[in-house]
């Protein structure tokens, strides 16, 4: 029977027969972290009392200039319009100033693309540098959502493995073992989504030499850059290593260091072509950012930095309260971060026991039990490539963060 027979019946069944999603969507992940904050918010609207350590956002208000930035720029009939899609010039203009002063470069706003969030920075990246085919190597433990973007983009993510009793850093003889003449790129975040490390000076150097001599890419997210404790200095691979400059690409955002998550405002820093290539893709994606919330993100990068240093000086009080506690669970080896607002303890100590006539034997396991006993949410590390771990995040106030830490320990001191 030619196409042409083909009856209604036929081609509905056909059409049945095909899954009503596309496979490239429907292999994504659900972000972890944002499922383990929501189920929490649903246990509290049904009143019961969680405590979530799930989320990566900062528990204090955006600072009141940055706020009265947007509430002005809402009334300039200028920001009800279409705006270029690579970012206000003033914005582009102020992230190059940034970024020339973090690197020591001299970086052009023609290499800036300011992009809906952080998220959206990190998926433009992959796909305008990958192809199917290619290999990403990922640094685990690793932030959930990067190997989500690059399999979007038709490569494949290689992690790479270092655990607590390496400080979470993977040497160089372990990224030379897992190169290959289809590695295209490799990730590096410091300050570290989820383990709070920050990559020192000598770590980046070697890597980014490394790098280099092979002609990998360098993809640097470094959202996190202004939240570093005990005096370790925040570096970027860029100030390092600057023959890099024209294979890397420097990600950003306000979310994290000026409590802007909700604002959606990142970038993209990198060589004009790929910058230009991502602006295409962006042309036809989201356009150009909200411009209130670029305006609000000038006053951000440009404005004074004392509201930022403010909210430092609580994440590190409740840093020091948080490993304190965690060190004291059973099972928990607990190193210290040094940056972001996480701990990612190693929680395999705890794992193959019976915890309230439930047997855990993975961190998944032992984070459905601690949620159902002792109504506090954390994330397995399953979800950043590093099982028998969990995340917490410090991004809440003393109160609820010492008393979620004290009914785990209670728990799993039965």
């Amino acid at each position: 029977m030619t196409t042409d027979d083909a009856s209604p019946a036929t081609s509905t069944a056909q059409t049945a027969e095909r899954a009503r999603i596309s496979t490239r969507i429907g292999s994504i992940a659900p972000s972890a972290t944002l499922a383990v904050d929501a189920t929490a918010k649903a246990l509290k609207a049904a009143g019961r009392p969680v405590i979530g350590f799930g989320a990566g956002e900062p528990d204090f208000p955006t600072p009141q200039h940055i706020v009265d930035a947007a509430i002005e720029a809402a009334s300039v009939p200028a920001n009800h319009r279409y705006s270029p899609t690579g970012g206000l010039p003033e914005l582009r203009l102020a992230l190059a100033e940034t970024v020339s002063r973090s690197t020591g470069l001299a970086i052009e706003p023609t290499q800036v693309l300011v992009t809906n969030g952080g998220k959206q920075a990190v998926y433009q990246t992959f796909a305008t540098l990958l192809d199917p085919g290619d290999e990403v190597l990922l640094p685990a433990p690793y932030w959930t959502t990067y190997p989500e973007a690059i399999r979007l983009a038709g490569a494949t993510e290689v992690p790479v493995l270092a655990g607590v009793d390496q400080g979470y850093v993977p040497t160089i003889e372990q990224l030379e073992a897992a190169r290959t003449e289809r590695t295209r790129a490799i990730l590096i975040c410091s300050p570290s989504n989820p383990t709070g490390v920050v990559l020192t000076a000598e770590q980046l150097r070697e890597v980014g030499r490394w790098a280099h001599e092979h002609g990998i890419w360098v993809v640097t997210d470094e959202i996190y850059q202004h939240l570093t404790y005990d005096g370790v200095p925040f570096t970027s691979i860029l100030a390092e290593v600057p023959e890099l400059a024209e294979t890397t690409v420097l990600l950003g955002g306000v979310a994290k260091s000026f409590a802007m998550t909700g604002w959606r405002v990142g970038w993209m820093v990198g060589p004009k072509d790929v910058i230009a290539a991502a602006s295409n893709l962006q042309s036809h994606l989201t356009s150009h950012v909200n411009n209130i919330a670029q305006r609000a993100a000038i006053a951000a990068v440009t404005g004074p930095m004392e509201p930022v240093d403010a909210m430092r000086e609580a994440f590190d009080r409740r840093r020091r309260t948080m490993v304190e506690k965690l060190s004291a669970v059973p099972g928990f080896t607990v190193p210290t971060p040094t940056g972001a607002f996480y701990a990612f303890p190693d929680v395999s100590g705890a794992l193959g026991r019976e915890i309230r006539g439930t047997t855990v034997s993975t961190s998944v396991e032992l984070a459905a039990v601690i949620l159902q006993e002792a109504e506090v949410a954390a994330v397995p590390g399953e979800a950043f490539g590093a099982p028998g771990h969990l995340r917490f995040s410090y991004a809440l106030n003393d109160d609820e963060l010492a008393e979620g830490i004290d009914r785990v320990a209670a728990l799993l001191s039965e």
